[in-house]
């Protein structure tokens, strides 16, 4: 489980999150959407302990993350862009973070099925986006983490290995917690269970995908955003 309790953060005079809090429990796939510069960035910062909040707290099963970092051991991250050693190889990039990691029941799931072993001898900066990000993708997976998190993951993958990934997430759902940011709603409405929208820093709303739907008549992820965002512009 993660609570998150009146989160607050600022960059200098510029607010970025604001007294955010929610809980995310064991079984969700949470979609966190909202326009850019709306702080999603920041709250997965946040939780990974790779920037510090100014108020609230983040707990990980009970524990704040500040009392140390091994809660991190428990979290699978997939960035948006991965940056690897140019030099490196792919299978000395796998074999230094299982040294690293010291591993047991790896999950290797997708480095299989995106075939990685064919190009493990490859540089990885000669790798193209989308094979970097199955490489990214790979790693997140690789320990059986309890909690994943995802941004942007089906970004410049083809639409092959964009239905591996999300077959693999929809697998591993049940007993972990997914925390996914996507800008591809049609990808979340396949695959996610909640709806984390943020707006200039503030927790609009978080609601199952079955309960917005319910409420806007539309079958479309898409189409409800837009029909939510429209009435709250509309509303003085």
């Amino acid at each position: 489980m993660i609570e998150i309790k009146n989160l607050s953060k600022k960059y200098h005079k510029h607010q970025v999150l604001s007294n955010i809090s929610l809980t995310l429990e064991n079984g969700m796939i949470a979609g966190l959407i909202g326009q850019n510069g709306t702080g999603k960035t920041t709250l997965i910062k946040c939780i990974l302990g790779l920037t510090q909040f100014h108020e609230g707290e983040i707990k990980i099963d009970g524990e704040s993350i500040l009392n140390g970092p091994e809660y991190r051991n428990q979290i699978g991250y997939m960035p948006q862009m991965g940056r690897y050693p140019e030099n490196m190889k792919i299978s000395q990039l796998f074999a230094m973070i299982k040294e690293i990691r010291n591993g047991k029941n790896l999950d290797e799931e997708l480095y299989e099925k995106f075939q990685l072993e064919k190009i493990k001898n490859q540089n990885l900066g000669q790798l193209s986006g989308g094979t970097t990000q199955k490489v990214s993708a790979a790693l997140a997976f690789l320990f059986n983490p309890n909690i994943l998190i995802l941004d942007e993951p089906t970004a410049g993958l083809d639409p092959i290995a964009s239905e591996i990934l999300k077959e693999k997430i929809n697998k591993e759902k049940a007993g972990k917690i997914i925390l996914i940011t996507s800008h591809i709603l049609n990808d979340l409405d396949e695959i996610a269970s909640h709806a984390l929208f943020l707006q200039q820093g503030s927790l609009l709303f978080f609601k199952t995908l079955t309960e917005l739907k319910a409420k806007s008549g539309h079958q479309k992820l898409g189409k409800t955003i837009a029909e939510i965002m429209l009435e709250k512009e509309q509303t003085p």
